[in-house]
């Protein structure tokens, strides 16, 4: 078990307009330019008033944080100089689709081509975490038998509690948005690496498909890196809330590679489970309650948050992430982004702010969050982590 596991963390955020705090006309060519300039592993998302961030591979958990927390301060501190609030959630509480432009990039273009309304609907943000696997030829098995554990993920980072200026109902509205997308969702329960390779070349050969990076799936392999990659989860508010999500995947991913039998043969019935789990995590997020299918019975997230700190206590111990790993507590016990958002939300409300001053107290909250402030957990050298260079992942 000497593999390091490195892991790499992709956030994606949403940009406002600091005055209207709905999606910015003025000042965003400018925000992006200045961003190219000033902030290497920033990237430009799929619409334009989106943004992305990248951490290097790394093994140390607090590197990969310190990379982070520069970059979201960068971000932060370009946007104050324009007028625009980035801000990291899992749908924008107040942006239209139809407002929304496409970034000029020729794969853009070709995407919004093929998904046409569906495409242009897709204003969503997550979390998206690389972990480099032992045995690439494993990854089939490994993603198969990690399923069962995306609805606790999920629902640890909920945080799109609103859609088009509208309160959802739901802690994990994104998910759902996004499923409008072919694609999307849990993977099949592949046989084995071999079928899943006869899937990609069927899906490339006849043109359904460009390559693997157009399977969007909730959990996949990289065509890139010999990583498994997770998507699931909504965009975090809160840095520690993102470092933990990452954190529990590079411990399951372990713990899956030191025993092949951990949920081994898988069925139609459990994929089953794992759907209903995923439902109840989008509506509810850490109130839910989730089936073990071992147990035929439901658990609180509390419950099943210990469970899985308990399975992977010695991968956390061996990966040296166990204070990471551990926020899951913390999350559970405080409310996700998705809970503080509907309290915000409230609480303007009951103190007389019509809806569309609460949704933007909500917008407000989120980019004073999202913009990492020091820490005894934070780094020194955060600032100076923003200009590493980085392998795009």
């Amino acid at each position: 078990m000497a593999h390091a596991y490195r892991f790499g963390i992709e956030e994606e955020f949403f940009l406002a307009d600091a005055r209207t705090r709905g999606s910015p006309r003025a000042g965003l060519k400018a925000f992006h330019a200045a961003v190219k300039a000033r902030l290497d592993t920033a990237e430009r998302e799929q619409l334009q008033c989106q943004i992305e961030i990248a951490s290097p591979p790394t093994a140390e958990t607090a590197e990969a944080r310190a990379h982070l927390a520069g970059l979201r301060r960068g971000l932060a501190e370009i946007g104050a100089e324009r007028g625009i609030l980035p801000f990291a959630a899992g749908t924008h509480p107040t942006a239209r689709w139809r407002d929304q432009s496409a970034t000029d990039k020729a794969r853009y273009h070709g995407i919004m081509s093929d998904l046409r309304i569906v495409g242009q609907r897709n204003l969503v943000c997550g979390l998206h975490v690389h972990v480099e696997v032992p045995d690439p030829d494993a990854r089939i098995d490994l993603m198969g038998r990690l399923l069962p554990f995306l609805p606790v993920l999920l629902a640890l980072s909920t945080s799109s509690p609103f859609w088009q200026g509208e309160r959802t109902g739901m802690a994990g509205y994104r998910t759902r948005a996004y499923a409008e997308l072919p694609r999307t969702g849990l993977p099949e329960l592949f046989a084995d690496a071999a079928d899943y390779a006869r899937y990609v070349d069927v899906m490339t050969r006849s043109g359904a498909i460009a390559d693997a990076t157009f399977l969007w799936w909730q959990l996949r392999p990289s065509l890139k890196y010999p990583t498994l990659e997770l998507r699931v989860a909504d965009s975090c508010t809160r840095l520690d809330d993102a470092i933990c999500i990452a954190s529990l995947f590079r411990c399951l991913v372990r713990r899956m590679v030191r025993d092949r039998t951990l949920n081994a043969g898988m069925t139609a019935a459990s994929r089953g489970f794992i759907r209903e789990n995923l439902w109840r995590a989008e509506r509810d997020g850490v109130q839910a309650t989730l089936i073990d299918e071992a147990r035929a019975q439901a658990l609180t997230m509390a419950e099943m948050v210990e469970a899985l700190l308990s399975e992977t206590a010695e991968d956390a111990e061996a990966l040296d992430c166990a204070e990471a790993c551990a926020q899951a507590r913390t999350i559970v016990a405080e409310g996700a982004s998705a809970d503080r958002q509907v309290a915000i939300f409230a609480a303007s409300r009951k103190r007389g702010a019509r809806e569309r001053e609460a949704l933007s107290a909500v917008v407000d909250h989120l980019a004073q969050e999202t913009a990492v402030e020091e820490t005894a957990a934070g780094t020194a050298d955060a600032v100076g982590a923003t200009r590493a260079p980085s392998r795009r992942r």
